[in-house]
């Protein structure tokens, strides 16, 4: 059976969207790529680890702000694709900020680490709203995975960059560092592009302005001639209910918390996103190249590590776009706890009771570590990786969506502020 055209397109638009997440891997690896290297160590006059957990923090604070409080707002008033263009906006000049830092000037790059927090706030609160409100609810779930998948191809691209400038240090000097950081604007500056060409939400037509005519040609590019209609009904009658209901516009905050049933979720919600990070994962992302400083004495191979990581995280979270919808949420949920609570055991079980020459363990035990940490991902990436963000993205009415999404997926924030403050310290006294 040959696929719609709309079908087609509706991908299109969505995948554009999960772009954002594309953005957030690939900053989330970047610190942790450019903080081994030697120059940027000099260049910034050798961060103590406080201050290494410092600039993690910070760029966490910044997307906790914006999330919590402002993204929601933003992109209820002017526009889903508003709210993912000034997340996008604000890295590009976040990472020149970054990039051009001047020497021995810690404080200008943290200032882009918050600022680049700040913008991804913006983004990763509005895209998965935005893909919920376009997409039809029989694609929903793969798209959703994809918004996951996006995050390790970000991962994918900081890591193999930062891999292939580190072979060639001697020759790059500081660039070894910045290149890595400066190929952050790329993807946003395509975002951008693309977005004004994107149609914007149908239902944000309704809700905001009860533009039926706005909201009709935007389904009318996403669906086909007699979906239209029927959608366009159901969209209208749901605005009718929430505005009966109270809960549209500012009021959505406080419906958050007066319904008992949205506040439940709300706070189951919480919970989630914050065990996402609380896996451990949070912490595997950022300070990999600590954690494998103590193992392998190469900066390379820990660079080449990273790297294939990332290229491996691709792959398994490609079976959350069969097993989510197959499976279900829980029972993913379920496993992955289980494989990661395993594999969190053994690489702590093989690190302590393994003897250390000289300040690193033996190949055979390097790899050990490195194969564990690569079976975390496997049981990671289907599970808490994209399906914390489905399931968040789906629980909630369309009317507290923005709001509630942008909360809740901030809660990931809190959690790694908790942890990326305290870990280099703790990493470093704990024995190992």
């Amino acid at each position: 059976m040959p696929v719609s055209p709309k079908r087609v397109y509706n991908w299109y638009v969505a995948l554009v969207a999960a772009g954002c997440m594309v953005m957030m891997g690939y900053d989330a690896s970047v610190f942790n790529s450019v903080q081994v290297s030697p120059h940027w160590v000099a260049y910034f006059d050798t961060p103590s680890t406080y201050m290494i957990g410092l600039i993690n923090t910070t760029y966490t604070v910044g997307g906790v702000v914006s999330g919590w409080f402002l993204a929601g707002p933003l992109a209820d008033n002017y526009g889903r694709r508003w709210g993912m263009g000034i997340g996008c906006v604000l890295t590009i000049i976040a990472t020149f900020i970054q990039t051009f830092a001047p020497s021995h000037k810690l404080g200008v790059f943290i200032f882009g680490r918050v600022l680049i927090g700040f913008g991804l706030g913006f983004s990763i609160a509005a895209g998965p709203v935005y893909i919920s409100e376009v997409t039809q609810s029989s694609i929903r779930g793969q798209v959703m995975a994809f918004w996951q998948l996006f995050y390790s191809v970000g991962s994918f691209v900081a890591y193999w960059i930062n891999y292939a400038t580190s072979k060639h240090r001697a020759n790059l000097g500081e660039w070894d560092w910045k290149m890595v950081v400066i190929f952050q604007l790329l993807l946003p500056a395509v975002i951008c592009v693309q977005l004004p060409f994107l149609p914007e939400s149908p239902r944000w037509f309704i809700q905001r302005h009860n533009d039926v005519d706005g909201a009709r040609a935007a389904l009318s590019r996403l669906r086909e001639e007699d979906e239209v209609e029927d959608e366009l009904l159901m969209i209208r009658e749901a605005v009718e209910y929430e505005k009966e209901a109270m809960w549209s516009g500012k009021k959505a905050y406080i419906g958050l918390f007066r319904n008992a049933s949205i506040f439940k979720r709300l706070m189951l919600v919480f919970v989630i996103n914050a065990g996402q990070q609380l896996s451990g994962q949070g912490t595997l992302n950022s300070y990999s190249s600590t954690i494998y400083a103590k193992v392998f004495n190469s900066v390379d191979t820990i660079n080449l590590i990273n790297a294939l990581n990332a290229t491996f995280a691709i792959i398994f979270t490609l079976n959350a776009t069969w097993t989510v919808d197959r499976f279900g949420r829980k029972f993913l949920f379920i496993v992955g706890s289980l494989g990661m609570a395993l594999c969190t055991l053994l690489i702590a079980v093989v690190g302590l009771e393994t003897p250390t020459v000289n300040g690193t363990k033996s190949h055979p035990v390097g790899i050990a570590i490195a194969f564990l940490a690569f079976l975390f991902i496997f049981f990671y990436k289907p599970s808490w990786g994209a399906t914390t963000w489905i399931y968040t993205a789906e629980v909630f009415p369309l009317n507290v969506r923005a709001q509630a999404c942008g909360m809740a997926t901030q809660m990931q924030g809190i959690a790694n502020i908790i942890f990326q403050q305290f870990f280099p310290t703790f990493y470093a006294n704990c024995g190992l």
